[in-house]
Protein backbone atom coordinates (compact mmCIF):
# COMPACT_ATOMS: atom_id res chain seq x y z
CA UNK A 1 0.00 0.00 0.00
CA UNK A 2 2.89 2.35 0.82
CA UNK A 3 4.43 1.58 -2.59
CA UNK A 4 1.14 2.24 -4.35
CA UNK A 5 0.69 5.56 -2.54
CA UNK A 6 4.21 6.62 -3.53
CA UNK A 7 3.50 5.67 -7.13
CA UNK A 8 0.22 7.58 -7.08
CA UNK A 9 1.98 10.65 -5.75
CA UNK A 10 4.56 10.48 -8.49
CA UNK A 11 1.77 10.57 -11.10
CA UNK A 12 0.32 13.91 -9.92
CA UNK A 13 3.05 15.99 -11.61
CA UNK A 14 1.76 16.29 -15.17
CA UNK A 15 4.18 19.02 -16.26
CA UNK A 16 6.78 16.56 -17.53
CA UNK A 17 8.69 17.18 -20.76
CA UNK A 18 7.86 14.70 -23.54
CA UNK A 19 10.27 13.45 -26.18
CA UNK A 20 9.70 11.50 -29.40
CA UNK A 21 6.01 12.29 -29.93
CA UNK A 22 5.19 12.86 -33.58
CA UNK A 23 2.29 15.06 -34.65
CA UNK A 24 1.26 16.97 -37.78
CA UNK A 25 2.61 20.16 -36.15
CA UNK A 26 6.16 18.93 -35.63
CA UNK A 27 6.77 16.16 -38.11
CA UNK A 28 4.70 16.10 -41.31
CA UNK A 29 6.26 19.32 -42.56
CA UNK A 30 8.10 18.11 -45.68
CA UNK A 31 7.40 15.61 -48.42
CA UNK A 32 10.23 13.39 -47.14
CA UNK A 33 8.72 13.27 -43.66
CA UNK A 34 5.26 12.55 -45.04
CA UNK A 35 6.55 9.86 -47.38
CA UNK A 36 8.19 8.05 -44.47
CA UNK A 37 4.67 7.32 -43.19
CA UNK A 38 3.11 6.63 -46.59
CA UNK A 39 5.73 3.92 -47.12
CA UNK A 40 4.19 2.03 -44.20
CA UNK A 41 0.83 1.99 -45.99
CA UNK A 42 2.49 0.60 -49.11
CA UNK A 43 4.13 -2.12 -47.04
CA UNK A 44 0.79 -3.01 -45.45
CA UNK A 45 -1.00 -3.15 -48.81
CA UNK A 46 1.78 -5.34 -50.24
CA UNK A 47 0.41 -8.20 -48.19
CA UNK A 48 -2.52 -8.62 -50.60
CA UNK A 49 -0.03 -10.19 -53.02
CA UNK A 50 2.28 -12.06 -50.69
CA UNK A 51 1.49 -15.66 -49.71
CA UNK A 52 -0.62 -14.78 -46.68
CA UNK A 53 -4.35 -15.13 -46.16
CA UNK A 54 -5.42 -12.14 -48.28
CA UNK A 55 -3.71 -13.67 -51.32
CA UNK A 56 -4.77 -17.19 -50.40
CA UNK A 57 -8.49 -16.41 -50.21
CA UNK A 58 -8.17 -14.76 -53.62
CA UNK A 59 -6.85 -18.07 -54.99
CA UNK A 60 -8.58 -20.64 -52.79
CA UNK A 61 -11.79 -21.99 -54.24
CA UNK A 62 -10.44 -21.82 -57.80
CA UNK A 63 -9.29 -24.50 -60.22
CA UNK A 64 -5.63 -23.41 -60.07
CA UNK A 65 -4.80 -23.44 -56.35
CA UNK A 66 -4.93 -26.24 -53.79
CA UNK A 67 -3.37 -26.82 -50.39
CA UNK A 68 -3.79 -30.51 -49.60
CA UNK A 69 -3.27 -31.98 -46.20
CA UNK A 70 -0.16 -34.16 -46.26
CA UNK A 71 -0.03 -37.83 -45.28
CA UNK A 72 2.86 -36.88 -43.00
CA UNK A 73 0.43 -34.80 -40.94
CA UNK A 74 1.34 -31.38 -42.27
CA UNK A 75 -0.82 -28.72 -43.89
CA UNK A 76 -4.28 -30.15 -43.18
CA UNK A 77 -6.62 -27.30 -42.26
CA UNK A 78 -10.38 -27.78 -42.30
CA UNK A 79 -10.86 -24.07 -42.94
CA UNK A 80 -8.79 -24.39 -46.12
CA UNK A 81 -10.95 -27.33 -47.09
CA UNK A 82 -14.07 -25.24 -46.51
CA UNK A 83 -12.93 -22.62 -49.00
CA UNK A 84 -11.88 -25.23 -51.56
CA UNK A 85 -15.31 -26.88 -51.27
CA UNK A 86 -17.11 -23.48 -51.49
CA UNK A 87 -18.65 -24.11 -48.07
CA UNK A 88 -17.15 -21.25 -46.09
CA UNK A 89 -18.61 -20.51 -42.66
CA UNK A 90 -18.46 -17.24 -40.67
CA UNK A 91 -16.05 -19.00 -38.29
CA UNK A 92 -13.45 -19.57 -41.02
CA UNK A 93 -10.12 -18.46 -39.57
CA UNK A 94 -8.39 -17.81 -42.92
CA UNK A 95 -11.13 -15.39 -43.95
CA UNK A 96 -11.03 -13.81 -40.50
CA UNK A 97 -7.26 -13.26 -40.68
CA UNK A 98 -7.56 -11.71 -44.14
CA UNK A 99 -9.95 -9.16 -42.62
CA UNK A 100 -8.17 -8.43 -39.34
CA UNK A 101 -4.50 -8.90 -40.26
CA UNK A 102 -4.37 -7.68 -43.85
CA UNK A 103 -7.17 -5.60 -45.34
CA UNK A 104 -8.59 -3.45 -42.56
CA UNK A 105 -5.23 -2.71 -40.88
CA UNK A 106 -4.17 -1.21 -44.21
CA UNK A 107 -7.29 0.93 -44.26
CA UNK A 108 -6.67 2.01 -40.66
CA UNK A 109 -3.06 2.97 -41.36
CA UNK A 110 -4.11 4.92 -44.43
CA UNK A 111 -6.78 6.78 -42.44
CA UNK A 112 -4.22 7.82 -39.82
CA UNK A 113 -1.67 8.98 -42.39
CA UNK A 114 -4.27 10.93 -44.38
CA UNK A 115 -5.38 12.72 -41.21
CA UNK A 116 -1.80 13.59 -40.24
CA UNK A 117 -0.94 14.87 -43.72
CA UNK A 118 -4.17 16.86 -43.94
CA UNK A 119 -3.62 18.44 -40.50
CA UNK A 120 -0.06 19.47 -41.31
CA UNK A 121 0.50 23.23 -41.58
CA UNK A 122 2.21 22.34 -44.86
CA UNK A 123 -0.73 20.30 -46.15
CA UNK A 124 -1.15 22.34 -49.32
CA UNK A 125 2.30 21.15 -50.42
CA UNK A 126 1.47 17.55 -49.49
CA UNK A 127 -1.55 17.19 -51.77
CA UNK A 128 0.13 14.57 -53.95
CA UNK A 129 1.02 12.45 -50.92
CA UNK A 130 -2.53 12.76 -49.63
CA UNK A 131 -3.87 11.65 -53.01
CA UNK A 132 -1.39 8.76 -53.09
CA UNK A 133 -2.55 7.56 -49.67
CA UNK A 134 -6.21 7.88 -50.68
CA UNK A 135 -5.43 5.64 -53.65
CA UNK A 136 -3.75 3.10 -51.36
CA UNK A 137 -6.78 3.12 -49.06
CA UNK A 138 -9.13 2.75 -52.02
CA UNK A 139 -7.10 -0.23 -53.22
CA UNK A 140 -7.54 -1.90 -49.83
CA UNK A 141 -11.26 -1.13 -49.95
CA UNK A 142 -11.38 -2.72 -53.40
CA UNK A 143 -10.16 -5.97 -51.87
CA UNK A 144 -12.65 -5.64 -48.99
CA UNK A 145 -15.46 -5.11 -51.52
CA UNK A 146 -14.27 -8.02 -53.62
CA UNK A 147 -13.99 -10.47 -50.71
CA UNK A 148 -16.88 -9.45 -48.44
CA UNK A 149 -19.06 -7.18 -50.55
CA UNK A 150 -20.89 -5.29 -47.82
CA UNK A 151 -18.40 -3.64 -45.47
CA UNK A 152 -18.24 -0.40 -43.46
CA UNK A 153 -16.82 2.67 -45.17
CA UNK A 154 -14.81 4.31 -42.41
CA UNK A 155 -12.36 7.14 -43.04
CA UNK A 156 -11.56 8.41 -39.54
CA UNK A 157 -8.28 7.70 -37.80
CA UNK A 158 -9.99 6.51 -34.60
CA UNK A 159 -13.10 4.49 -33.88
CA UNK A 160 -15.58 5.81 -31.33
CA UNK A 161 -16.54 2.78 -29.21
CA UNK A 162 -19.93 4.39 -28.62
CA UNK A 163 -20.57 4.86 -32.32
CA UNK A 164 -19.18 1.83 -34.12
CA UNK A 165 -19.19 1.72 -37.95
CA UNK A 166 -22.17 0.26 -39.77
CA UNK A 167 -22.31 -1.85 -42.92
CA UNK A 168 -22.42 -0.22 -46.34
CA UNK A 169 -23.84 -2.03 -49.35
CA UNK A 170 -21.39 -3.39 -51.91
CA UNK A 171 -22.56 -0.91 -54.54
CA UNK A 172 -21.86 1.95 -52.12
CA UNK A 173 -18.35 0.65 -51.51
CA UNK A 174 -17.87 0.42 -55.28
CA UNK A 175 -18.87 4.06 -55.70
CA UNK A 176 -16.54 5.08 -52.87
CA UNK A 177 -13.57 3.18 -54.31
CA UNK A 178 -14.09 4.58 -57.80
CA UNK A 179 -14.60 8.17 -56.60
CA UNK A 180 -11.51 8.03 -54.36
CA UNK A 181 -9.33 6.69 -57.17
CA UNK A 182 -10.65 9.20 -59.70
CA UNK A 183 -9.96 12.02 -57.26
CA UNK A 184 -6.49 10.72 -56.45
CA UNK A 185 -5.43 10.24 -60.05
CA UNK A 186 -5.82 13.96 -60.75
CA UNK A 187 -3.02 14.75 -58.31
CA UNK A 188 -0.61 11.98 -59.17
CA UNK A 189 2.21 12.08 -61.73
CA UNK A 190 2.17 10.16 -64.99
CA UNK A 191 4.80 7.52 -65.64
CA UNK A 192 6.05 9.90 -68.35
CA UNK A 193 6.64 12.71 -65.85
CA UNK A 194 8.94 10.94 -63.42
CA UNK A 195 12.28 9.19 -63.33
CA UNK A 196 11.05 5.61 -63.08
CA UNK A 197 14.21 4.28 -61.40
CA UNK A 198 14.01 6.94 -58.66
CA UNK A 199 10.21 6.92 -58.25
CA UNK A 200 9.73 3.14 -58.35
CA UNK A 201 7.56 1.50 -57.00
CA UNK A 202 5.14 4.28 -56.06
CA UNK A 203 1.76 4.65 -57.75
CA UNK A 204 1.47 6.75 -60.90
CA UNK A 205 -1.62 7.85 -62.81
CA UNK A 206 -1.28 4.74 -64.93
CA UNK A 207 -1.19 2.49 -61.86
CA UNK A 208 -4.54 3.91 -60.76
CA UNK A 209 -5.99 3.72 -64.26
CA UNK A 210 -5.01 0.04 -64.31
CA UNK A 211 -6.70 -0.49 -60.94
CA UNK A 212 -9.84 1.23 -62.20
CA UNK A 213 -9.81 -0.95 -65.30
CA UNK A 214 -9.86 -4.03 -63.06
CA UNK A 215 -12.63 -2.59 -60.89
CA UNK A 216 -14.80 -1.59 -63.84
CA UNK A 217 -14.24 -5.00 -65.45
CA UNK A 218 -15.95 -6.58 -62.43
CA UNK A 219 -18.56 -3.85 -61.92
CA UNK A 220 -21.52 -5.99 -62.92
CA UNK A 221 -20.62 -8.46 -60.17
CA UNK A 222 -20.25 -5.66 -57.62
CA UNK A 223 -23.23 -3.48 -58.57
CA UNK A 224 -25.44 -5.34 -61.04
CA UNK A 225 -24.54 -2.83 -63.77
CA UNK A 226 -21.76 -3.50 -66.30
CA UNK A 227 -19.10 -0.86 -66.99
CA UNK A 228 -17.35 -2.39 -70.00
CA UNK A 229 -16.78 0.94 -71.73
CA UNK A 230 -15.25 2.41 -68.57
CA UNK A 231 -12.94 -0.60 -68.29
CA UNK A 232 -11.92 -0.07 -71.91
CA UNK A 233 -11.30 3.64 -71.35
CA UNK A 234 -9.08 3.02 -68.32
CA UNK A 235 -7.10 0.28 -70.04
CA UNK A 236 -6.49 2.60 -72.98
CA UNK A 237 -5.23 5.32 -70.64
CA UNK A 238 -2.47 2.91 -69.62
CA UNK A 239 -1.73 1.64 -73.11
CA UNK A 240 -1.74 5.09 -74.72
CA UNK A 241 0.85 6.33 -72.25
CA UNK A 242 3.31 4.41 -74.42
CA UNK A 243 5.50 3.63 -71.41
CA UNK A 244 4.82 -0.10 -71.06
CA UNK A 245 5.49 -3.19 -73.12
CA UNK A 246 5.64 -6.95 -72.69
CA UNK A 247 8.82 -8.53 -71.39
CA UNK A 248 10.55 -11.03 -73.64
CA UNK A 249 9.21 -13.84 -71.42
CA UNK A 250 6.45 -13.86 -68.81
CA UNK A 251 8.79 -15.18 -66.13
CA UNK A 252 11.16 -12.23 -66.58
CA UNK A 253 8.64 -9.98 -64.80
CA UNK A 254 9.13 -11.86 -61.55
CA UNK A 255 12.91 -12.09 -61.43
CA UNK A 256 14.58 -10.48 -58.43
CA UNK A 257 17.15 -8.94 -60.74
CA UNK A 258 14.70 -7.17 -63.04
CA UNK A 259 11.86 -5.38 -61.26
CA UNK A 260 12.97 -1.74 -61.40
CA UNK A 261 13.82 -2.03 -65.09
CA UNK A 262 10.89 -4.12 -66.28
CA UNK A 263 8.77 -2.36 -68.93
CA UNK A 264 5.82 -4.60 -68.02
CA UNK A 265 5.38 -3.77 -64.33
CA UNK A 266 2.73 -1.13 -63.65
CA UNK A 267 2.30 -1.60 -59.88
CA UNK A 268 4.52 -3.54 -57.51
CA UNK A 269 5.96 -3.49 -54.00
CA UNK A 270 9.68 -3.20 -53.36
CA UNK A 271 10.97 -5.99 -51.13
CA UNK A 272 14.16 -6.09 -49.07
CA UNK A 273 13.98 -8.57 -46.18
CA UNK A 274 17.53 -7.70 -45.05
CA UNK A 275 16.21 -4.40 -43.66
CA UNK A 276 12.79 -5.74 -42.63
CA UNK A 277 11.17 -4.08 -45.67
CA UNK A 278 8.74 -6.83 -46.60
CA UNK A 279 9.49 -10.36 -47.70
CA UNK A 280 8.68 -12.79 -50.47
CA UNK A 281 7.99 -16.32 -49.24
CA UNK A 282 6.54 -17.92 -52.38
CA UNK A 283 9.40 -20.39 -52.68
CA UNK A 284 9.09 -21.37 -49.01
CA UNK A 285 5.40 -22.20 -49.29
CA UNK A 286 5.15 -23.56 -52.82
CA UNK A 287 8.16 -25.74 -53.53
CA UNK A 288 8.87 -29.41 -52.76
CA UNK A 289 11.53 -30.03 -50.11
CA UNK A 290 14.01 -31.20 -52.76
CA UNK A 291 13.95 -27.73 -54.33
CA UNK A 292 16.52 -26.92 -51.67
CA UNK A 293 18.99 -29.04 -53.62
CA UNK A 294 17.73 -28.02 -57.06
CA UNK A 295 18.07 -24.27 -56.45
CA UNK A 296 20.73 -24.33 -53.70
CA UNK A 297 18.38 -22.69 -51.21
CA UNK A 298 19.37 -21.80 -47.63
CA UNK A 299 16.23 -23.54 -46.27
CA UNK A 300 13.92 -26.47 -46.95
CA UNK A 301 10.64 -25.48 -48.63
CA UNK A 302 7.39 -26.52 -46.97
CA UNK A 303 5.66 -28.26 -49.93
CA UNK A 304 2.33 -26.53 -49.39
CA UNK A 305 0.70 -24.73 -52.29
CA UNK A 306 -0.05 -26.77 -55.40
CA UNK A 307 -1.87 -26.79 -58.70
CA UNK A 308 -3.08 -29.63 -60.90
CA UNK A 309 -3.90 -30.95 -64.37
CA UNK A 310 -6.71 -28.46 -65.08
CA UNK A 311 -4.27 -25.55 -64.96
CA UNK A 312 -1.46 -27.47 -66.67
CA UNK A 313 -3.60 -28.73 -69.55
CA UNK A 314 -4.62 -25.22 -70.58
CA UNK A 315 -1.16 -24.75 -72.11
CA UNK A 316 -0.04 -26.06 -75.47
CA UNK A 317 3.21 -27.99 -75.31
CA UNK A 318 5.17 -25.25 -77.09
CA UNK A 319 3.71 -22.50 -74.88
CA UNK A 320 6.70 -21.22 -72.91
CA UNK A 321 4.48 -20.42 -69.93
CA UNK A 322 4.01 -24.14 -69.38
CA UNK A 323 7.61 -24.27 -68.16
CA UNK A 324 6.58 -22.18 -65.15
CA UNK A 325 4.68 -25.22 -63.83
CA UNK A 326 6.81 -28.00 -62.37
CA UNK A 327 5.26 -31.42 -63.02
CA UNK A 328 6.38 -34.94 -63.83
CA UNK A 329 10.06 -35.96 -63.52
CA UNK A 330 12.19 -33.26 -61.89
CA UNK A 331 15.75 -32.30 -62.72
CA UNK A 332 18.57 -30.15 -61.39
CA UNK A 333 19.22 -26.95 -63.31
CA UNK A 334 22.05 -28.75 -65.13
CA UNK A 335 19.62 -31.35 -66.45
CA UNK A 336 20.56 -34.23 -64.16
CA UNK A 337 17.70 -36.10 -62.40
CA UNK A 338 16.68 -34.64 -59.04
CA UNK A 339 17.04 -37.55 -56.61
CA UNK A 340 15.60 -38.10 -53.15
CA UNK A 341 17.44 -39.64 -50.20
CA UNK A 342 16.76 -43.12 -51.59
CA UNK A 343 18.31 -42.26 -54.95
CA UNK A 344 14.93 -42.17 -56.72
CA UNK A 345 14.05 -39.33 -59.08
CA UNK A 346 11.36 -36.94 -57.83
CA UNK A 347 8.25 -37.22 -59.99
CA UNK A 348 5.45 -34.74 -59.25
CA UNK A 349 2.01 -36.24 -59.87
CA UNK A 350 -1.55 -34.89 -59.51
CA UNK A 351 -3.05 -34.75 -56.03
CA UNK A 352 -4.66 -38.10 -55.29
CA UNK A 353 -6.04 -37.34 -51.82
CA UNK A 354 -6.73 -33.74 -50.81
CA UNK A 355 -6.73 -34.64 -47.12
CA UNK A 356 -3.68 -36.94 -47.02
CA UNK A 357 -1.51 -36.32 -50.06
CA UNK A 358 1.96 -37.79 -50.37
CA UNK A 359 4.84 -35.33 -50.60
CA UNK A 360 5.24 -35.77 -54.36
CA UNK A 361 1.55 -35.07 -55.08
CA UNK A 362 0.72 -31.67 -56.53
CA UNK A 363 2.30 -29.64 -59.32
CA UNK A 364 4.26 -26.49 -58.44
CA UNK A 365 3.97 -23.01 -59.96
CA UNK A 366 7.31 -21.25 -60.26
CA UNK A 367 5.90 -17.73 -60.27
CA UNK A 368 8.76 -15.98 -58.45
CA UNK A 369 11.98 -17.66 -59.52
CA UNK A 370 14.63 -18.31 -56.86
CA UNK A 371 17.30 -17.93 -59.56
CA UNK A 372 19.15 -14.69 -58.89
CA UNK A 373 17.29 -13.95 -55.67
CA UNK A 374 19.01 -12.86 -52.47
CA UNK A 375 17.91 -14.47 -49.24
CA UNK A 376 17.42 -13.52 -45.64
CA UNK A 377 16.59 -16.89 -44.12
CA UNK A 378 13.62 -18.14 -46.16
CA UNK A 379 12.70 -14.64 -47.35
CA UNK A 380 13.56 -13.72 -50.95
CA UNK A 381 13.93 -10.21 -52.32
CA UNK A 382 11.79 -10.63 -55.46
CA UNK A 383 9.48 -7.63 -55.59
CA UNK A 384 5.77 -8.47 -55.34
CA UNK A 385 3.79 -7.69 -58.51
CA UNK A 386 0.35 -6.13 -58.18
CA UNK A 387 -0.56 -5.45 -61.82
CA UNK A 388 1.30 -5.68 -65.12
CA UNK A 389 0.88 -4.74 -68.76
CA UNK A 390 -0.22 -8.17 -69.99
CA UNK A 391 -3.21 -7.97 -67.64
CA UNK A 392 -4.18 -4.55 -69.03
CA UNK A 393 -4.01 -5.88 -72.60
CA UNK A 394 -6.32 -8.74 -71.63
CA UNK A 395 -8.68 -6.37 -69.81
CA UNK A 396 -8.93 -4.27 -72.97
CA UNK A 397 -9.48 -7.43 -75.03
CA UNK A 398 -12.37 -8.55 -72.83
CA UNK A 399 -13.93 -5.08 -72.76
CA UNK A 400 -13.70 -4.86 -76.57
CA UNK A 401 -15.25 -8.31 -76.98
CA UNK A 402 -18.10 -7.54 -74.62
CA UNK A 403 -18.82 -4.26 -76.47
CA UNK A 404 -18.87 -5.90 -79.89
CA UNK A 405 -15.32 -5.61 -81.26
CA UNK A 406 -14.30 -9.26 -81.48
CA UNK A 407 -11.58 -8.55 -84.05
CA UNK A 408 -9.86 -5.98 -81.85
CA UNK A 409 -10.08 -8.35 -78.89
CA UNK A 410 -8.59 -11.22 -80.91
CA UNK A 411 -5.57 -9.13 -81.91
CA UNK A 412 -4.78 -8.30 -78.28
CA UNK A 413 -5.15 -11.88 -77.06
CA UNK A 414 -2.86 -13.05 -79.83
CA UNK A 415 -0.33 -10.36 -78.88
CA UNK A 416 -0.12 -11.84 -75.40
CA UNK A 417 0.01 -15.41 -76.74
CA UNK A 418 2.74 -14.61 -79.27
CA UNK A 419 5.10 -13.56 -76.49
CA UNK A 420 5.02 -17.14 -75.15
CA UNK A 421 5.07 -18.93 -78.53
CA UNK A 422 1.45 -20.07 -78.18
CA UNK A 423 -0.38 -20.69 -81.43
CA UNK A 424 -2.32 -17.86 -83.07
CA UNK A 425 -6.07 -18.03 -82.50
CA UNK A 426 -8.26 -17.52 -85.56
CA UNK A 427 -11.48 -16.93 -83.64
CA UNK A 428 -12.31 -15.85 -80.12
CA UNK A 429 -14.95 -16.63 -77.49
CA UNK A 430 -15.46 -15.45 -73.94
CA UNK A 431 -14.22 -18.84 -72.79
CA UNK A 432 -11.02 -18.26 -74.76
CA UNK A 433 -10.51 -14.96 -72.96
CA UNK A 434 -11.08 -16.56 -69.56
CA UNK A 435 -8.65 -19.35 -70.40
CA UNK A 436 -6.02 -16.91 -71.64
CA UNK A 437 -6.22 -14.92 -68.43
CA UNK A 438 -5.83 -18.18 -66.50
CA UNK A 439 -2.72 -19.10 -68.51
CA UNK A 440 -1.05 -15.72 -68.35
CA UNK A 441 -1.97 -14.69 -64.79
CA UNK A 442 -1.81 -17.99 -62.90
CA UNK A 443 -1.33 -17.45 -59.16
CA UNK A 444 -1.42 -13.66 -59.42
CA UNK A 445 -4.62 -13.32 -57.38
CA UNK A 446 -7.06 -12.81 -60.28
CA UNK A 447 -8.52 -16.26 -60.81
CA UNK A 448 -11.33 -16.13 -58.23
CA UNK A 449 -12.56 -12.77 -59.57
CA UNK A 450 -12.33 -14.05 -63.13
CA UNK A 451 -14.20 -17.27 -62.44
CA UNK A 452 -16.97 -15.35 -60.71
CA UNK A 453 -17.24 -12.87 -63.59
CA UNK A 454 -17.32 -15.58 -66.27
CA UNK A 455 -19.58 -17.88 -64.23
CA UNK A 456 -17.29 -20.91 -64.03
CA UNK A 457 -16.94 -20.36 -60.27
CA UNK A 458 -20.49 -21.65 -59.89
CA UNK A 459 -20.67 -24.39 -62.50
CA UNK A 460 -17.22 -26.00 -62.77
CA UNK A 461 -16.05 -28.82 -60.51
CA UNK A 462 -12.43 -29.35 -59.46
CA UNK A 463 -10.50 -30.70 -56.51
CA UNK A 464 -12.95 -31.33 -53.69
CA UNK A 465 -15.57 -28.98 -55.17
CA UNK A 466 -18.00 -31.52 -56.60
CA UNK A 467 -21.24 -29.61 -57.12
CA UNK A 468 -22.84 -26.36 -58.22
CA UNK A 469 -22.06 -23.31 -56.10
CA UNK A 470 -24.86 -20.99 -55.01
CA UNK A 471 -24.44 -17.45 -56.37
CA UNK A 472 -24.57 -15.88 -52.92
CA UNK A 473 -21.24 -17.55 -52.17
CA UNK A 474 -19.44 -15.16 -54.52
CA UNK A 475 -18.67 -13.14 -51.40
CA UNK A 476 -17.28 -14.46 -48.15
CA UNK A 477 -19.13 -14.17 -44.84
CA UNK A 478 -18.30 -11.31 -42.52
CA UNK A 479 -16.09 -13.04 -39.91
CA UNK A 480 -18.09 -13.99 -36.84
CA UNK A 481 -15.48 -12.43 -34.54
CA UNK A 482 -16.00 -9.05 -36.24
CA UNK A 483 -19.75 -9.15 -35.66
CA UNK A 484 -19.16 -10.03 -32.01
CA UNK A 485 -16.79 -7.06 -31.72
CA UNK A 486 -19.13 -4.74 -33.63
CA UNK A 487 -22.83 -5.68 -33.49
CA UNK A 488 -23.54 -2.85 -35.97
CA UNK A 489 -22.14 -5.03 -38.77
CA UNK A 490 -24.64 -7.05 -40.77
CA UNK A 491 -23.85 -10.60 -41.88
CA UNK A 492 -23.95 -11.23 -45.61
CA UNK A 493 -27.12 -12.95 -46.91
CA UNK A 494 -27.52 -16.69 -46.30
CA UNK A 495 -24.55 -16.91 -43.94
Amino acid sequence: MVLLSLMAGSCTDLDEELFGRLSPDNYYLTEEEGLSSVVGVYQSLSRVVDVGDAWRIAEFGTDEFFVPGRASGGWFDEYNMEIMRHEVSPQNSAVARAWSWYIFPTIGRANAVIESLTDSPNSENLSTLIAETRALRAYAYFYAMDFWGNVPIFTESRVDPNNLPTTNARAEVFDFVVSEMLAAVEEMPSINEINKAEYYPRFTKEAIYAALATIYLNAEVYTGTPHWQDALTMAEQVINAGAYSLEEETGDVFLATNEENSPEIISSFSIDPTVNAGNNQFILYTQHALAREKYNLPFTPADGYSTGPIALDRYEDQDERKALIEYGPQYYLNGEPLLDANGEQLVLIPIQDMTAAEDHEGYKVLKYSPVGASWSGFNADNDLILIRYADVLLIKAEALFRTGDAAGALALVNEVRARSNASTLSTLTLEDIEDERARELIWEGHRRRDMIRFGSYYTDTFGIKTGVTEEWRNIYPIPAEQIVANPNLEQNPNY
